[in-house]
């Protein structure tokens, strides 16, 4: 179907790709979408001594630890600390990995990034893995449907997309609440739209993107985002400010998911793998009804 055609149009307003689970993530103007999701989103983990993924949940400061991409590397940053390089195609020894109730083969990133992350973060014991691209993990078939939908380190889904419009509608009754604002940043989308209303990502069948280099992307919203205690953590300053997922408990708790509190919308690919997603690229898109 063409643009002209859809029920809404739209424009992709932000990109945001989190090379380290649960770590700050970074906002950026051009992303390649793979099969998985925007290329290197997720691709590391923080993991126990047991190889349990962490997260802010336990560890809030976490959201302190700021990666950035360069050419050859990945670098980490974090208060008090010397920056962390971690060699764009280096591992050092296979290891095993728990992330949810999926068991991976992975690759462990070595002894010093493990000691830089056992000491910012307070816990001994802690490693950094890769995700080994010699694995297939799926999204749950319950969602995805039709689509055989692959992941590395994410919790479930390819993507999530949020709206400007969602985000403006929390801003709003948190002021009114006497809150200040808070940022896109704290719910880890990939996507954000700009040019809709407040939550009408959940209502979308497909979106269809239009690249610079006219390629159509096809995505499909397959599973509202059920929300844990880390839109609470300030990315900032990694403080713990309930108010946030206490005021979105107030209007967001979502019968699909029998009342959890939910905020933007899980993805699958339908199309485009291999394209490249930016800032400003038209987004059309049809209603759901079900």
């Amino acid at each position: 179907m063409s643009t002209a055609h859809a029920d809404l149009q739209a424009r992709l307003s932000g990109l945001y790709v989190h090379p380290v689970k649960s770590c700050a993530g970074l906002a950026v103007t051009e992303a390649r979408l793979m099969d998985t999701g925007l290329d290197l989103d997720r691709t590391w983990m923080v993991v126990d001594a047991q190889g349990r993924f962490v997260t802010q949940r336990e560890l809030p400061r976490m959201a302190l630890v700021r990666p950035q991409l360069r050419a050859l590397d990945v670098v980490l940053r974090a208060p008090g600390m010397l920056a962390l390089h971690l060699g764009m195609n280096e591992v050092e020894s296979p290891t095993r990995v728990q992330v949810w109730g999926d068991e991976l083969a992975a690759w462990d990133m070595g002894q010093v990034a493990a000691q830089w992350l056992s000491d910012f973060l307070g816990r001994p014991g802690l490693r950094l893995a890769r995700f080994d691209p010699e694995v297939t993990r799926l999204a749950s078939r319950r969602w995805s449907g039709d689509i055989e939908a692959p992941i590395e380190f994410a919790d479930g889904f390819p993507l999530l997309l949020a709206s400007q419009a969602s985000l403006d509608e929390l801003n709003a009754r948190l002021g009114a609440a006497g809150h200040p604002p808070v940022g896109m940043e704290r719910f880890r989308p990939n996507l954000v739209l700009d040019g809709v209303s407040a939550q009408d990502e959940d209502r979308l069948a497909e979106l269809r993107i239009t690249t610079a280099e006219g390629r159509q992307v096809v995505l499909r919203p397959v599973k509202p985002c059920a929300r844990c205690p880390i839109p609470n953590v300030d990315p900032a300053s990694a403080a713990i400010h309930p108010e946030v997922l206490a005021t979105l408990s107030t209007y967001r708790a979502n019968p699909v998911l029998e009342g959890a509190v939910t905020f933007g919308m899980n993805c699958v690919i339908v199309q485009g793998a291999g394209a490249t997603l930016r800032v400003g690229d038209a987004v059309a898109a049809d209603w759901r009804f079900e």
